[in-house]
């Protein structure tokens, strides 16, 4: 197995572990905010960097997965994800769920937490792409 496979691998393994821990946090409630809100975001911002990282086409993932966040919580503020809401089609509904429907300027926050963590799990180095 090459470097690069194995690289791409440790993100997958990664990915998968944001995500099982993403789900977690939404199943049940601690009573605090951070949590229950923000960590879902953190996650979230996660994620996005990690599938960007495997694209293996991204210079700078981590500034694409902060402009990526950014420009997810500004078209909040058009309220066509919370118009959304109100569609008769589940997956219509799930997009708007998966896109957010109220800004935060907390969520920016979060994102940019989730960004700078699972930024510090790869490579710093000139092999790395983050």
């Amino acid at each position: 197995m090459s470097e690069v496979e194995r690289g791409r691998e440790y993100w997958v393994w990664v990915l998968a572990g944001i995500v099982g821990v993403g789900i977690l946090s939404r199943v049940g409630r601690t009573g605090f905010l951070v949590l229950d809100k923000y960590l879902g975001d953190a996650l979230y911002a996660a994620m996005v960097y990690v599938v960007l990282k495997l694209t293996g086409r991204v210079e700078r993932v981590g500034l694409w997965a902060c402009a990526l966040m950014v420009g997810i919580e500004l078209f909040q503020l058009t309220g066509i994800a919370a118009g959304m809401m109100r569609s008769d089609s589940v997956v219509v509904r799930l997009c708007a769920v998966a896109l957010g429907t109220h800004f935060g300027w907390g969520d920016l926050a979060a994102y940019g937490v989730g960004i700078w963590g699972v930024s510090l799990l790869g490579p710093t180095g000139r092999g790395g792409r983050g």
